[in-house]
This record gives structure tokens, C-alpha cells and sequence, in this order.
């Protein structure tokens, strides 16, 4: 009896799939990406039209903390859309924290150069973002640390007090931002610390576990 070559094809091809793609594997192009990646893209604009007309003119101040508002709405829903449907990528990991650190960088450097924000804040503030993160990548080898609620917490309060001082306001609601920028430093040197408790506790563990 006599096989015909196209019967050998389906039969190698039925036993030995290849390059088959699981079903749970996750699209890069989602819509928690693309929220954070629009927050990306947020953060020129916003620079742009925080320093338009040399930076004190209020229209183009109400736009900058309109653009600035909306990033900062991205970055409150993307991770949220991501845990509940699934949509956790490699990408959305290393792009978020990018985003928002871009974002509330630029914002404070922004102010800064301004004259509207004294530069020690956005040294504690930027300094305390760049050590964590290089710290995360040393303790990342041996534990996770969870992100808690000061963290969240700081976030929140350095976009509202970021905002307020984009904003062309004077009397109460600029000593509003100041108070609120004052308190998310303390919050920023508080979950810094307690971090690096964290990250301490993480790394002595992982070495007592390889020894």
C-alpha cells in the first residue's frame, strides 16, 4: 500500500506542532500599554506648554496642568486595567514606572527652573526616585518587594501638589500647593526609608537562603 507524500506532511505536522502560541499569552498592543504609553508621550507636551511663553503665561499654564492632570489619570488606571484583565506584559513592568517618574521628574525640574519650586524638594524628591530604582534592580536578584500604600499615597499627593503649583494661583490655594508639596517630601523620604528596611530584610533573607 502506497502513502502519498501530502498524508506524511499532516501526519509530522499533527504530531510535532510547531511554534504554537499559548492561548493565555498576553498582546503587547492592550489597553493598559497604551495608557501608559500615552502617558508617555503626555510628558513633552506637558513641557512644552509648561515653558510656552516663557513659562508664567496662564492660559498656557492651565493647558499644562490640564495635560499634566490627564497623564496622571493614565498612570491611575493603567496597572489597575492590567492586574484585573490580565494584561500584566514585560513591557507595561519596565514602561510604568519609566512613565511616571518621567512625568513627575519633569514636572518638578520644570517648576524648579521656573523659580516656582525651591530645588532642594526636587533634589530629595528626584534623588530618592533614582536610588530606589537602582536599588530595586540589586534586591531584585534575591526577592520582590511589594509596593504598599505610602507609595501610593506619595504618588497622590505629589500630583495634586504638582498641579496646584502648574496652576496660575495666588493666595490660599498656592500656599495650599506648597503645604501639600511640603508633605510629599516627607512622605518621599518616609516610604524611601522604609523601603530600603524593606529591601535590608529582602537581601539578608535571600543570602540565608543560597547559604
Amino acid at each position: 500500500m502506497s502513502v502519498r507524500p501530502e498524508e506524511i506532511d499532516r501526519g509530522s505536522s499533527a504530531a510535532t506542532p510547531m511554534h504554537s502560541v499559548p492561548e493565555t499569552q498576553v498582546p503587547l498592543l492592550n489597553i493598559a500599554n497604551v495608557l501608559t504609553i500615552a502617558r508617555i508621550v503626555l510628558v513633552p507636551l506637558f513641557v512644552l506648554a509648561l515653558f510656552a511663553e516663557g513659562g508664567h503665561d496662564t492660559r498656557w499654564r492651565v493647558i499644562a496642568a490640564a495635560v499634566f492632570g490627564l497623564a496622571a489619570i493614565t498612570d491611575r488606571f493603567d496597572g489597575q486595567l492590567a492586574r484585573k484583565y490580565g494584561l500584566v506584559t514585560d513591557f507595561g513592568k519596565l514602561a510604568d514606572p519609566i512613565a511616571d517618574k518621567a512625568l513627575i521628574g519633569s514636572a518638578l525640574i520644570g517648576l524648579s527652573v521656573l523659580g516656582d519650586l525651591p530645588w532642594w524638594i526636587t533634589v530629595v524628591v528626584v534623588g530618592r526616585e533614582i536610588g530606589i530604582t537602582l536599588l530595586r534592580l540589586v534586591v531584585v536578584r534575591r526577592g520582590v518587594i511589594p509596593a504598599g500604600r505610602g507609595g501610593k499615597l506619595k504618588t497622590l499627593v505629589q500630583s495634586v501638589a504638582i498641579a496646584l503649583l502648574v496652576l496660575p494661583l495666588s493666595g490660599v490655594f498656592a500656599t495650599a500647593g506648597m503645604w501639600l508639596m511640603y508633605l510629599a517630601v516627607a512622605l518621599t523620604v518616609i516610604t524611601g526609608l522604609d523601603y530600603v528596611g524593606q529591601a535590608t530584610r529582602v537581601w539578608l533573607a535571600g543570602g540565608r537562603s543560597r547559604s
